[in-house]
């Protein structure tokens, strides 16, 4: 079962201290004019700047939530992106590449501008979301930077960010940061035998390992057969240092044609590597990652994972062959053993 997309997802998973500190900063005027929201992917974050917005064009709460509820006319003009003071600003698709675009462009950005300094037309805020602020480019950051230097009264701008260390340092300066943590175990377990009931037991013990408390990641996962190409992973690792080359085309021909096969695949192989290192570093690798781990010194596992992103990015940067790429990045790991 999926979400619903963060605008027209009426429910939010943990995150109550974070929302709590919106409501008191609405309930107390003490508005800041811009936030940035950060956390994993798929932890609540774009969820969390909608309710927000919601909750601004609506008017103040009536209890200590920023919920609203489904059949409010605020809440449908939202979900059906109609809502005349809410803007939201992200990657966009590209119809002469036939793909999403890897950046926000400029103009987008450039179109707050103009967006702000408009009277709100029911009378209360103006409502900007910018959704991926990590992919904004150069040009369009110094934009984004100009319209946060000179805010107009009653806009707001909500910015979503996995990676704010890819933001611009006198962006981020000028946002009331707040940092959605991933979810406990407990709270994934309850929300996964919630939405995925039909799941074994330890096939959603296995999403949350996977998953690292990102909602969003384990129903994408479950969505996206994680867990058979979880298996494939784990049995690639397990192999090393003797894995044949002729593994790669195997597992390409287990991934077939899915859309997502390759990002899912990949995705895991970096989360095992990371996973691994990071658990020996700490001293509480299990055998199979001590095992794994001990084949080379843990830098060199480092440049690793660095070059199965790149590998990674820009195969589905420039549409390049994912059955050579899955070669490749099994020659990356046999080079690293």
């Amino acid at each position: 079962m999926s979400f619903a997309e963060p605008r027209a997802n009426p429910v939010l998973f943990g995150h109550a201290d974070a929302e709590a500190e919106m409501v008191d900063a609405i309930r107390t005027g003490r508005m800041h004019h811009a936030w940035l929201i950060t956390g994993p992917e798929g932890v609540g974050k774009a969820t969390l700047a909608y309710r927000f917005a919601r909750r601004l064009l609506a008017g103040l709460p009536a209890a200590d939530s920023l919920a609203l509820d489904a059949d409010e006319p605020v809440f449908r003009r939202v979900a059906a992106h109609s809502h005349a003071d809410l803007l939201t600003v992200e990657r966009v698709f590209n119809d002469k590449t036939r793909r999403m675009k890897t950046q926000i462009a400029v103009d987008d950005v450039r179109k707050i501008n103009g967006f702000m300094s408009l009277t709100p037309a029911e009378g209360g805020w103006r409502v900007v979301v910018v959704d991926g602020a990590e992919e904004l480019n150069q040009a369009s950051a110094n934009a984004l930077l100009k319209i946060l230097e000179e805010p107009p009264p009653r806009a707001m701008l909500l910015l979503v960010c996995s990676a704010p260390g890819r933001l611009l340092a006198t962006i981020r300066s000028r946002c009331r940061r707040l940092r959605l943590a991933p979810l406990a175990d407990i709270e994934m377990a309850g929300l996964l035998a919630e939405r995925l009931p039909r799941l074994e037991a330890d096939q959603r013990g296995r999403l949350i390992t996977l998953a690292e408390g990102s909602p969003g990641r384990a129903i994408m996962l479950a969505e996206a057969e994680g867990l058979r190409i979880a298996s494939l992973v784990d049995r690639l690792l397990a192999e090393l240092p003797g894995v044949p080359v002729s593994r790669g085309y195997e597992i390409a021909d287990l991934l077939g044609r899915s859309e997502t096969g390759f990002s899912t695949f990949m995705d895991l192989l970096r989360a095992g590597v990371a996973a691994a290192v990071r658990e020996a570093a700490r001293g509480r690798a299990d055998p199979d990652q001590q095992r794994l781990v001990g084949l080379r010194p843990l830098d060199a596992w480092g440049e690793l994972w660095q070059g199965l992103s790149r590998l990674q990015d820009e195969t589905e940067r420039f549409a390049l062959d994912k059955r050579q790429a899955i070669v490749a990045g099994i020659g990356l790991l046999r080079g690293s053993a």
